[in-house]
């Protein structure tokens, strides 16, 4: 299932939306451009290593700057292949406008990076023992989906289903979508934390805590202008 667009109606640019689409991309281009042993570098060093805080041993590998705080935000930015950052970018493009057109451009970059770090903190928290850089975007997005879930209860996901050659369009509520893909997401994380081995590389409790930090939160961001949040069906 892939899915291709919402059905809210929004009323503005999505303009912070289109900033961060940009600078993940601007990020991953630079990120691409360098030799492996200094990406590999950048990685350790900007992207979130539990063991970096937690572990005396592997902490003492940083040096001078072990105790930095930036890697729990600047992980957000950092992506591990093309597929990686086109999928936390659409399903960004996908719910975040909405989000967005509801609480606000600022507000919104806000509670983006908010839901970032509760996901980072998630992250380093259930992996104490970690050495290994987790990157991307999708624990702040994460977070928006949880916004998006309480605030459009009766939006739609208009979603490609291919049978064979032939694509279907098939509307699936969001409460639906969104509520299966943080299952998912628990459940994995659980099973994660009883067999690490069969983690499979993904921060899962990045997500769930982004998502929960993003329902939590989102009253708190939500513009206190009151007009109907338009759904259209097709």
């Amino acid at each position: 299932m892939f899915p291709i667009r919402d059905t809210v109606l929004r009323r503005e640019t999505p303009l912070a939306i289109w900033a961060l689409i940009a600078v993940n991309v601007i990020v991953f281009l630079i990120e691409i451009s360098l030799p492996q042993h200094t990406l590999e570098w950048v990685f350790y060093h900007f992207g979130l290593v539990p063991a970096r805080y937690a572990d005396p041993y592997f902490k003492s590998w940083f040096g001078p700057t072990a105790d930095s705080v930036w890697p729990f935000i600047t992980n957000m930015f950092l992506h591990g292949s093309w597929m990686h950052l086109i999928g936390n970018m659409w399903a960004l493009w996908i719910f975040g406008g909405s989000v967005e057109d509801r609480m606000g451009h600022w507000r919104f970059v806000a509670f983006y990076f908010i839901c970032g770090i509760a996901a980072s903190l998630t992250h380093y928290v259930t992996n104490l023992h970690s050495t290994i850089p987790a990157l991307g975007a999708s624990g702040a997005i994460a977070g928006v989906m949880g916004a998006y879930l309480f605030m459009f209860p009766t939006a739609q996901v208009i979603t490609l289903i291919p049978l064979g050659f032939i694509p279907f369009f098939v509307p699936i509520p969001a409460v639906l979508f969104i509520g299966a893909w943080f299952l998912t997401q628990l459940f994995a994380g659980v099973y994660a934390l009883v067999a690490p081995q069969f983690g499979g590389g993904i921060a899962w409790w990045a997500h769930i805590g982004g998502m929960v930090a993003g329902m939590l939160l989102f009253q708190l961001f939500r513009r206190r202008t009151h007009f109907n949040d338009g759904i259209y069906s097709h």
